[in-house]
């Protein structure tokens, strides 16, 4: 059913699909639809199960953001576009690290080496650095990145520092 708020001179509103006998007609629109769903569907392999198309990642991405979060207990690596839009992340614990071997150098190099492998379709080639927290795997994530072929632009150490912070507590009275 095709209705125009603002009908041009000479052109025919369609209110609905019935004609005079009440069977519904098919529209030249409909009929295009259908022929397209049927050579999808005609789309089958030998087993007769549909052929799965791969989805074709439309924008390549040339530089990006490593975030890279390094605490006493975890490492995490996320690679984003300019816009901040996640493009991979892991961590230490997805990859199956436990307890105190999360946080350990070896630990942020494997996280680095699969981020940058699920990365490799967007064609991503440069990145900035962001790092933040204090963790043991911070030198070695930013060297994994470098070696895992992509340009480093810049490292930026975004770790949160207290101005003047919390009161402290009272000292120890021994």
């Amino acid at each position: 059913m095709r209705v125009s708020l603002f009908p041009e001179k000479n052109s025919v509103c369609e209110f609905s699909n019935y004609d005079r006998n009440g069977s519904k007609e098919k529209s030249e629109e409909q009929e295009s639809t259908e022929e397209t769903v049927s050579s999808e569907n005609s789309a089958l392999d030998s087993a007769g199960a549909l052929a799965k198309k791969k989805k074709k990642w439309k924008n390549q991405v040339a530089r990006g953001r490593a975030s890279i979060q390094c605490s006493y207990n975890n490492t995490i690596v996320t690679l984003t576009d300019m816009n901040g839009a996640t493009l991979a992340w892991s961590s230490s614990g997805h990859l199956g690290f436990k307890g105190a071997k999360k946080s350990t150098p070896y630990a942020a190099t494997q996280v680095v080496s699969e981020v940058v492998e699920k990365v490799r379709k967007f064609g991503l080639q440069e990145v900035e650095v962001f790092i933040k927290g204090v963790g043991s795997g911070r030198e070695a994530a930013v060297r994994a990145l470098a070696n895992n072929g992509l340009i480093l632009l810049s490292i930026r150490d975004i770790t949160p520092l207290p101005h003047g912070g919390c009161r402290p507590r009272k000292p120890r009275r021994v």
